[in-house]
């Protein structure tokens, strides 16, 4: 005992473990929250502070401004490059060569050393020049370890393309031709040997260029930590952008952090623990049948770890997308199953879990609570498939409500009302209504049996029954009234009422075997009249084990087939035993051919099935009607039971069974009510014809 005790303890440690590492490995990975945000736009989240000291960088819009200005202003810092001249001399002495006179090639070479003397610098550098005022370039030192930064006069400098030009002119002019221009030789020689020899110095350049774009990169100043970055209904300015923008980078590094990033999950398993350990506290204290049982507790905990990947799924790829996800469904769905205490403190544990990962967490599990604990109360006990229609429409209104109320406490008015949350909320609730489904689904895949599915097989033109009532009609008849009797008992302590009334209908569905060979369907013949009796309680016994082949058969969910079973618990055919015992006084009687398979009763509705079974049947063979006897009856019978032992193994208490007494006696003497006479007419009154008034007993 110990061992298998031990074995289900683990099995229940080892479902919370299970669900923990299933939840923690779907979370996000960021210990924070997630924003999407426009320019001049209102920032639709709740305050935003900084969560360390943050510097304030400069919009980019200024900061483009800024650069601009200073590209503008800004003296480049060149080099000049003596290879390129010499190179280019020599590339122009070797081109014209033979081709022109020794006069023309010394003038050209002398108005080609000019230009380099004064400058070639490459287009871009020579747009520079021309756009600004001061015609200058700065020009680092050229001796080894001198890093001093001259100025220079380059307004004489000239682009490849003005150098040519230049020397084309002074050729004419020299050439005392008045329009002579140069050769086609010449022309070619120019145009490989006029190349810049002024070039922007990289390095020194952008050094110095970065050492001006400090004014622009460096912060205007500090946010501190726990200091305000926006607050909700606030437009997004091109400066606040900036400062989210910088948040972002600031929590995507802390992110980055792999020890942080290691803590942050330790604490992410750590709350989900707390969160489902206090569950498991609340079964293991206040529902410890349920607790007990691992077929319970594996749907419990799947369906909340499931629930959990598909609201974390929703978080991730759509936008308000938690509020499309019908939370209000866990207490529902649970409580057709078990019970609304289960059903609430099960919601309350997935809402906190999933609080973590939600961007308004306040708002999220008002929101969640209010709608879940609206549409467990708006099903006392779901029997019929539009109720869930019903508590859609109740979750969406209570989801509407809580918004408004919301917007007024953060807002003072309605200027943020978004259609968006309430077609999401709309949603959820439409989903709701489908729960049935999913309902289904659990029932196929757990054996669990709904109240729908009592209500269901409860209808008497299920084919079962009718097949009862056309074959069994006196067997039919007692289990009606058994389970109205029973239904009545259940209410009264509390118990499962449906699950009774379905239950009473189908515990004799055995005696279809044979039905003659029970005493309500008999009609002056008795087959029992020439056997044993032992053969006769064997035929007896046998309508339990045959029921529950039937049951089998016809696919009747195992708490239905529990009252089959039960209904005479290891209880003995009284009146066969005690005939058989007058038959033999010297003994040899076995008891066990008369005793029933069992088991006893193993809840509160099998044992008011046994005890309604018992006292309706023995109610049929009473002579006298009055309360005395009727209160004999019930006291002796379930009495009885009790001194054999049946309820050993049933939870009901001592209380419950006085009560189940006591509205047993009330109905039964309702029932058999003492009736009126209606008094015969003696004589025909004068000048009236014939009477034939009805003189039936009220």
């Amino acid at each position: 005992m110990k061992k298998l005790i031990s074995k289900t303890a683990l099995l229940r440690i080892a479902l919370l473990l299970g669900s923990v590492a299933v939840m923690l490995f779907v979370m996000p990975r960021t210990d924070h929250q997630s924003f999407t945000y426009e320019l001049n736009q209102p920032w639709k989240y709740p305050l935003l502070t900084a969560p360390a000291d943050m510097p304030i960088l400069r919009d980019s819009a200024s900061s483009r401004l800024m650069r601009d200005s200073i590209d503008k202003s800004f003296v480049p810092v060149v080099r000049m490059d003596d290879n390129v001249v010499r190179a280019n001399l020599q590339r122009f002495a070797t081109a014209t060569s033979g081709t022109v006179s020794p006069a023309e090639q010394a003038f050209l070479s002398a108005r080609l050393r000019e230009v380099y003397g004064t400058g070639i610098v490459d287009k871009e550098l020579a747009d520079n020049l021309r756009g600004r005022q001061e015609k200058t370039l700065r020009v680092a030192g050229r001796s080894n370890g001198d890093n001093t930064i001259h100025t220079i006069d380059a307004s004489g400098m000239m682009s490849p393309g003005q150098a040519f030009n230049y020397i084309d002119s002074a050729y004419m002019a020299s050439s005392g031709v008045r329009n002579a221009r140069l050769g086609e030789n010449i022309q070619k020689a120019l145009g490989i040997s006029l190349s810049p020899n002024i070039v922007v110095d990289t390095a020194a350049d952008s050094k110095l260029r970065d050492q001006e774009y400090i004014t622009v990169n460096g912060a205007l100043g500090v946010i501190k930590k726990g200091q305000r970055i926006v607050d909700r209904g606030e437009i997004i300015t091109p400066q606040i952008f900036t400062n989210l923008n910088t948040y972002q980078e600031i929590v995507s590094q802390s992110a980055g952090d792999r020890e942080k990033r290691t803590f942050f999950i330790i604490g992410q398993g750590l709350y989900i623990l707390i969160v489902l350990g206090l569950l498991y506290l609340y079964l293991m204290s206040y529902r410890s049948t349920f607790f007990s049982d691992i077929r319970k507790m594996t749907f419990l905990m799947s369906f909340l770890s499931l629930f959990q990947i598909f609201a974390v799924v929703m978080f991730e790829y759509f936008q308000s997308g938690l509020y499309l996800v019908p939370f209000a469904a866990v207490p529902v769905i649970i409580m057709v199953f078990f019970d609304s205490r289960t059903a609430i403190f099960s919601l309350l544990a997935s809402v906190m879990v999933t609080a973590v990962v939600a961007t308004f967490q306040f708002e999220f599990i008002f929101y969640e609570l209010i709608a879940g604990i609206c549409a467990t109360l708006s099903i006392r006990q779901l029997s019929k498939r539009s109720q869930l229609l019903r508590t859609g429409l109740i979750t969406f209104a209570a989801y509407t409500v809580c918004y408004f109320s919301v917007l007024l406490i953060s807002d003072g008015d309605l200027h943020n009302f978004s259609w968006r949350f309430i077609g999401s909320v709309g949603i959820n609730s439409l989903i709701l209504s489908f729960a049935y489904i999913l309902i289904v689904v659990i029932e196929k895949t757990f054996g669990f049996t709904s109240t729908v599915t009592l209500v269901e097989l409860s209808d008497i033109n299920n084919p079962l029954l009718r097949r009862l009532a056309e074959e069994a009609p006196g067997t039919f008849q007692h289990s009606m009234q058994v389970s109205t009797l029973g239904a009545e008992a259940a209410r009264a302590i509390g118990a499962n009422t449906q699950l009774v009334r379905t239950g009473a209908l189908y515990h004799d569905i055995g005696k279809l075997e044979s039905p003659i060979f029970f005493t309500e369907n008999q009609h002056g013949i008795n087959p029992h009249a020439g056997l044993d009796p032992a053969t006769s309680a064997k035929k007896i016994i046998s309508h339990v084990t045959y029921g529950l082949h039937l049951a089998q058969k016809e696919k009747l969910p195992q708490v239905i087939r529990d009252f089959i079973s039960e209904h005479h618990g290891r209880g003995i055919t009284r009146y066969f035993y005690n005939t058989a015992v007058n038959q033999n006084p010297e003994g040899g009687v076995d008891r066990s051919e008369f005793t029933y398979p069992g088991p006893n009763p193993r809840s509160r509705e099998t044992t008011i099935l046994m005890m309604a079974d018992s006292v309706e049947a023995a109610s049929r063979s009473l002579k006298d009607y009055s309360p005395k006897s009727i209160d004999t009856l019930v006291d002796k019978i379930i009495e009885s039971q009790e001194a054999d032992g049946l309820y050993k193994d049933s939870p009901i208490s001592f209380h419950d069974v006085e009560v189940v007494k006591n509205t047993f006696k009330k109905r039964l003497a309702t029932i058999y009510h003492g009736r009126v006479a209606y008094p015969e007419l003696k004589r025909q009154p004068s000048g009236a014809g014939e009477d034939h008034s009805d003189q039936r007993t009220v």
